[in-house]
């Protein structure tokens, strides 16, 4: 993850007007995945615990987050079990008091869930190193053997069969992008590509030589 900074934007949070995000991001379904703000500490340990309470006592099962433009945004706690915090003073004198650095995130962020073959991943926004980073991922979380020189057909082959994808909101210098490998699809695309030698053991063969593997 990339070292805060609070030179770059900061946007409100219409539920808590003491807390300042520098970034967030969200699924498909604005779920949150990624939140980084700044508070006091008090701010931020209220936050913390609203976030575990029902809605009957002033929990928050979700926030709205405002853009530099438009409304604001509806983001989804969920099950705040699935949440992971890192936290840090970052700024220890200031005219209101040490100021706290918070980062919340889904845990998949940080450990694929292999049972499932699911992940996610946040990457610096434009990345220069972003099929590098995926698809190191992408052997982490794959139960299935992949050789490395098979990089590009298989990220395609996720992208194509949208195993893999950018996560469509994102506010801040991150970008997301979710995992969700159907193994056994994943097999047989792989075992297809490998007899039609599109895909092979050998680095150096040929794309588009002879089969290299018959399957009974």
């Amino acid at each position: 993850m990339p070292t805060p900074t609070l030179s770059k934007p900061l946007y409100r949070i219409a539920e808590c007007p003491d807390l300042m995000a520098d970034a967030c991001i969200a699924d498909d379904r604005n779920g949150l995945v990624f939140l980084s703000i700044w508070a006091r500490d008090t701010a931020i340990q209220e936050f913390l615990a609203r976030l575990t309470l029902g809605h009957d006592e002033a929990g928050l099962d979700r926030f709205h987050i405002i853009p530099e433009q438009g409304d604001g945004v509806p983001v989804f706690v969920g099950n705040v079990d699935n949440l992971e915090k890192r936290t840090t003073r970052a700024y220890r004198r200031t005219l209101f008091g040490a100021i706290v650095h918070l980062w919340l995130f889904d845990r998949r962020c940080v450990r694929p869930d292999k049972a499932n073959a699911t992940a996610l991943a946040l990457l610096p926004g434009l990345s220069l190193h972003r099929r590098e980073r995926l698809w190191a991922l992408v052997r982490e979380t794959c139960p299935l053997p992949l050789l490395d020189h098979w990089r590009d057909t298989v990220l395609d082959l996720l992208y194509a069969q949208e195993m893999l994808g950018r996560l469509p909101f994102a506010l801040g210098p991150l970008e997301g992008h979710r995992l969700a490998i159907d193994v056994p699809a994943l097999t047989t695309a792989l075992g297809s590509l490998i007899r039609s030698g599109e895909l092979a053991i050998d680095e150096h063969r040929a794309s588009f030589g002879p089969p290299l593997l018959r399957v009974a």
